[in-house]
Formats: structure tokens, sequence, C-alpha cells
């Protein structure tokens, strides 16, 4: 009896881990098409828009991945490494303050610190080592990220906010997690 619980039990692990990683390329994927296409100088706000969105649906290192794997990919295409600095900081903080709290709006705050603090710290001494950019401040960067981080936080907020009213979160979140 006790191993037929096991073995159901890391089954469903299983099937909730596959859900998750195939939800991360999608996410990546996302991110890196609407970055691509939808293009601001400078400025990013569709990967933080979807860091949010799978912050919530799977969770911080997850989210991270997602972001991770959607830097490298811009990285590819042309872009600096501010690609994954940017990125990569945001859902993880939002994603621990979602866990920790269950609050929507937690994630935004912890996107656009993460990102807007975080991840412009980083990049500073990164685009230095690689690129030989002297910009003088490790605060740099601050002033470029914070508000691609609002915009794109807010988007996701937004998706957020409608599915929550609609009652399709929770509904979405218990299918990734079965």
């Amino acid at each position: 009896m006790n191993q037929n619980t096991t073995a159901g039990s890391a089954a469903a692990f299983s099937q909730s881990n596959t859900k998750k990683m195939v939800l991360t390329a999608m996410f990546a994927c996302l991110a890196f098409v609407l970055n691509t296409f939808v293009y601001f100088p400078a400025m990013a706000p569709f990967q933080h828009f979807v860091d949010v969105l799978a912050a919530v649906f799977l969770g911080p290192w997850y989210g991270f991945a997602a972001a991770l794997i959607c830097g490298i990919l811009r990285m590819l295409s042309g872009r600096t490494i501010q690609a994954i600095a940017g990125a990569v900081f945001g859902p993880i903080l939002g994603g621990l303050f979602y866990r920790k709290t269950g609050n929507i709006w937690l994630v935004f705050v912890g996107e656009v610190i993460g990102t807007g603090f975080f991840g412009a710290m980083a990049s500073y001494p990164l685009m230095k080592w690689f690129y030989g950019l002297d910009t003088q401040s490790p605060f740099y960067y601050i002033p470029y990220y914070t508000p691609s981080a609002i915009v794109g936080a807010g988007m996701g907020i937004a998706v957020l906010l409608i599915l929550k009213r609609t009652h399709l979160l929770k509904n979405l979140q218990n299918k990734i997690n079965e």
C-alpha cells in the first residue's frame, strides 16, 4: 500500500513538473517573440509582462528559468548581456513575494525592484567586463530599467486582475499544479 502511494505521488509530481517545464518554455518563447517584434529602444516591457505571469503561474524558479532562456535567445539574436541581467531578478523576487503572501500587487513590486534595482546593478559590472563600457556609476542603468519594468509589470498585473475577476486565475493555477 505504501509503495502505491509513493508511486502515485511521484507520478503526480512528475506530471506537474512536466507541465511547468512546458509552460516555462512557452513563457520564454512568448517573451522572446514579443520583445523581438514589438521593439522599444532601450526598453523590453514585454519581458517584464511575461515575468509577472510566470512568477504567478510557475513560481520564482521556473519564472527565473523562463527569463533566462528568453535572455539567452535575445543575446543570440544580437542583444547584450543586459537581456539576461535585466530579466532574471524580477521573477525571482516577484515569485517569492507571491508565494509568501498570495498578493498579486507584490508581484509588481518584486518585478520592479528586482529589475529596476538588482538587474540594473548587476548590469553595470557585466557591461564593464564583457563590453568595456565604463558608465562612471553603478546606478547608471536604473533610470533605463525601472520604467520598462513598471510598464511591463503593469500590463502583467492587468491581465492577472482580469483573470482573477473572472475566476480563471485559480482554475489555471490548479490545472498547472495538479
